[in-house]
């Protein structure tokens, strides 16, 4: 980490603020297609406001499909489109961690945040302590981009993901921290049942933990990221070595346009709006394919699938009714229930 005492005060006034953007699946870029875009890139202050959980947001009428076991990256910038990896992700010095969490719920488009169980998949706080590096300087290193893994027993259906970076800059008095955090919509395809703990948003985090209440212009040898432990992932040590800041994403590839189409998605499909505001794009769509080709089988489940659940595809067991909409295909390994 990169400050000194002096520099406190003008750190304590950068503004230098930031958003999770865009989405990427397996490397496959989603863009805006399926995230609810926040309506400025200010943070949230308050842990007791209901904005804890999806910030001030607009709409999306966008579900990205994932299947469990999947790697999702998520995405930030600090000015809406500019996916520039020669700005920082998030600058002004705005050290903290990331922090990744999901919720199940019945209608990813319509689920209120603050309403929703929450669990953690990923977080990284301060990785290194020899010199302190933190979580957001990875994300720097990375132009904005943070991978996790849906876990591969997590039960199948809609879920939003929270994507969340805390900035600990001005952090040393209560209110202090900055969130900032989006929500995505998704649905997860997938044989499992685990449900894990959950917390609230609202009431996952206090005003005076000590990763969210703290001096970090202070020696550090350790930080307490807020809130539980994730799920399926091990947490790891800070290391005493100095911390690489060769990037692990391929910066060298990244794309200057914002796809708007969930991928996979029939064009012209409803995809992600601002405010409420939806939009559609006449694009091609990026699709998705696997690396192994599943060996064709019967359908053997009875039943009906929810709107935005996976109905059919090479390989797919499952129901092949939907509830609502109909059984659209959107690759030869994956269909889905849409309107």
């Amino acid at each position: 980490m990169r400050y000194s005492i002096a520099t406190a005060a003008f750190v304590a006034s950068a503004a230098a603020h930031a958003t999770f953007q865009e989405l990427w699946i397996n490397g496959v870029d989603a863009g805006s297609s399926c995230v609810r875009l926040p309506a400025s890139n200010n943070p949230v202050t308050s842990v007791t406001s209901n904005d804890i959980a999806c910030n001030i947001a607009g709409t999306s009428s966008g579900v990205c499909p994932v299947n469990a076991g999947d790697q999702l990256t998520v995405e930030m910038h600090q000015q809406p489109g500019d996916r520039s990896c020669s700005n920082e992700a998030i600058g002004g010095d705005h050290y903290g961690p990331v922090q990744v969490y999901m919720a199940a719920v019945s209608d990813a488009t319509t689920a209120v945040g603050s309403s929703q169980n929450w669990f953690k998949v990923a977080e990284m706080g301060m990785p290194s302590n020899n010199p302190v590096y933190w979580a957001t300087e990875v994300l720097n290193d990375n132009c904005g981009h943070f991978t996790f893994t849906v876990p591969k027993d997590l039960a199948p259906g809609n879920y939003l993901v929270r994507a969340e970076v805390i900035a600990l800059h001005v952090a040393s008095s209560v209110g202090g921290a900055q969130f900032y955090m989006s929500c995505y919509q998704i649905n997860v395809s997938g044989s499992g049942s685990t449900k894990p703990a959950t917390v609230k948003f609202p009431g996952a985090y206090s005003a005076t933990d000590p990763g969210i209440l703290i001096n970090i212009y202070e020696p550090l040898s350790t930080y307490a990221i807020p809130g539980p432990t994730p799920y399926g992932t091990a947490v790891p040590s800070i290391a005493a070595t100095p911390w690489p800041t060769t990037a692990t994403w391929n910066t060298a590839s990244q794309p200057k346009t914002v796809p708007t189409v969930v991928p996979g998605a029939p064009t012209g499909a409803p995809t992600s709006s601002r405010g409420g505001a939806t939009t559609t794009s006449a694009s091609p769509v990026t699709t998705a394919h696997s690396s192994t080709v599943a060996p064709t089988t019967t359908p053997t489940s009875t039943g009906s699938v929810a709107l935005y659940g996976q109905c059919g595809g090479t390989g797919w067991t499952g129901a092949t009714q939907c509830a609502q909409g109909t059984c659209q295909v959107v690759n030869p390994y994956y269909s889905q229930c849409l309107n």
